[in-house]
């Protein structure tokens, strides 16, 4: 049995069985909706004295691997994080920090150092000077466009820093993955470049994984809904099928409690209403194909059962802010 969610969730009222569908089936969801798209990539070779600053990057991720060497990451709190070879540091947030050779070292944006290209999305940075022929540190860091899917809202709850390392056994998984990122750095083989960036891509889905199988370090909201094992099977009737006539009622039958008290009890955990979270929801996931899969509006508004485009259009205007034309061009 997963060691995940099945915790979670894990109430008088469950068999086992039925906690370990209703986990992998919110663990599908999330990584079926997750889209990691790369924006950059930079494989960084220092000197014994380093300091880079990387700015703050909304609905961004941020993902760090140290293949060689120490660093630390310092984070807008002041809050130190300390980096050795097979560190990996995934930011769902995309915060300001930097990653330093000593907490005390001035730092330069890395968007200011000279970069060379080194193959699909990946440039490569040299700031070792030529009395060192051996870098100190090389690290490998992505900033990538985040997006869950209808699962969005699960990404405000997950800490500002999530750290894992080659020396761990929390994520099993990961670490074949951080050693082939580890070889293909240090190697430097051909087509090196495109590899480490598809590894880093499902290093990080890895990282998010494991953090939803350690139980969500007890976030609440949207992870404390899916601990109530009632709240649980209506969320995923919704995510299976969000383009279904649903009211309150209906969610409440798939909940098996009365209406009064599902709409109460959604409310006050998730803190929205039933038929909001669901908008939300359909939003989500509409931007996600209009941007990533280029469906048409007309095509999404009918996937999400809208019998009207404009209805669709006004509501998915009034949750991500803009009309979802601007969404499809993007």
């Amino acid at each position: 049995m997963m060691a995940g969610l099945d915790i979670l969730i894990k109430t008088p009222e469950m068999t086992m069985q039925n906690q370990f569908a209703l986990s992998s089936e919110f663990i599908s969801e999330l990584l079926a909706g997750m889209r990691l798209r790369g924006v950059k990539y930079r494989r960084i070779q220092t000197g014994p004295s380093f300091g880079m600053g990387f700015d703050a990057r909304p609905e961004h991720v941020y993902f760090h691997f140290l293949a060689f060497g120490k660093a630390v990451l310092r984070t807008e709190d002041g809050a130190l994080h300390d980096l050795s070879a097979g560190s990996a540091v995934l930011m769902p947030r995309g915060q300001a920090h930097q990653i330093l050779s000593d907490p005390d070292n001035a730092f330069e944006n890395i968007d200011t150092f000279d970069v060379a290209p080194l193959g699909e999305a990946v440039s490569g940075v040299n700031t070792c000077p030529s009395t060192h022929p051996t870098p100190s540190a090389v690290l490998f860091y992505g900033c990538m466009e985040f997006n869950l899917g209808g699962m969005q809202g699960l990404g405000k709850l997950m800490p500002d820093v999530m750290t894992t390392s080659t020396q761990e056994h929390r994520h099993p998984g990961l670490l074949p993955i951080l050693e082939s990122m580890k070889r293909e750095i240090c190697a430097g083989r051909i087509g090196f470049a495109g590899i480490l960036a598809r590894l880093a891509d499902v290093a990080a889905a890895l990282i998010v994984r494991g953090w939803i199988e350690g139980g969500c370090e007890n976030a609440s909201g949207l992870v404390a809904a899916l601990r109530d094992p009632r709240l649980a099977r209506a969320i995923l009737a919704l995510h299976r099928q969000p383009g279904r006539d649903w009211n309150v009622t209906d969610m409440a039958a798939e909940a098996r409690i009365s209406r009064s008290a599902f709409a109460q009890r959604f409310q006050s955990t998730i803190g929205i209403p039933p038929l909001k979270y669901l908008t939300e929801l359909r939003m989500n996931l509409a931007r996600l194909w209009l941007s990533d899969e280029r469906l048409s509006i007309e095509a999404a508004a009918q996937r999400l059962g809208y019998t009207s485009q404009a209805a669709f259009s006004r509501a998915f205007k009034r949750i991500n802010g803009q009309p979802p034309g601007i969404s499809r061009k993007a």
